[in-house]
């Protein structure tokens, strides 16, 4: 056992000093220190570095995001545009309406000045200087001046939509007419119609505009 531990030893010196001199002679022992070293450093030089700048992915990201603001400073510009127009638009149309409500009857008014002027010629008939021998030429003159200024109403008022009601006979329609009062039906009047207009009432295009202001004919006994 000891002569076996003995010549253990002596050839674990052996094979120390062998180490020793290979280091002194440049040699390097597969499994020494150095060798291990040497060898991790060429391997460390052939790999890659870790860091060698944005990989490609980084740069199609890169790329992505300017593509995308340039599209959002776009789409921004746009939208300015939009919203300027409708403001534009807002005004000329709130312009229109309000110039509509002015002038919209410009073309009624026109037509009522001929009617003022028929009326003005009319009344020019009557002054202070006529004669009492010429009244009855006057009368003719104003009667016709008359018929003919009701004559071009009645033009206007067509050319315009404006339509005078005639209820007489109608039912009775509290949407088209005003009750003033009850008179009792006579022979051959049903109740519940129109039997006389206190004031004509009137349409523009359909729509009333002026409640006709009539009388209603009822039973007798039910009179108010």
């Amino acid at each position: 056992m000891a002569a076996r531990s003995l010549w253990a030893v002596q050839r674990l010196q052996r094979l120390l000093a062998s180490g020793l001199m290979s280091e002194s002679r440049g040699w390097l022992h597969p499994f020494s220190t150095a060798t291990q070293r040497t060898a991790g450093e060429d391997c460390s030089s052939e790999d890659p570095p870790d860091v060698l700048g944005p990989s490609l992915a980084e740069q199609a990201l890169r790329l992505k995001a300017v593509k995308l603001e340039k599209e959002v400073q776009d789409l921004t510009l746009r939208y300015q545009r939009a919203v300027a127009d409708c403001e534009n638009i807002r005004r000329r149309t709130q312009r229109c309406v309000e110039d509509a409500k002015i002038f919209g009857i410009q073309s009624f008014c026109k037509d009522l000045v001929e009617v003022a002027d028929i009326l003005e010629k009319t009344a020019e008939c009557f002054s202070e200087e006529t004669k009492p021998e010429d009244h009855k030429l006057t009368l003719e003159k104003v009667f016709q001046g008359l018929s003919l200024l009701e004559a071009k109403l009645k033009s206007v008022f067509a050319k315009h939509g404006l339509e005078k009601m005639t209820p007489i006979g109608d039912k009775y329609d509290p949407h088209e007419h005003e009750l003033i009062c009850h008179m009792p039906a006579a022979v051959g009047v049903q109740p519940g119609t129109v039997t006389l207009v206190r004031k004509d009432g009137y349409k523009l295009h359909g729509r009333t505009i002026r409640l006709a202001q009539v009388e209603v004919a009822v039973e007798s006994q039910r009179r108010l």
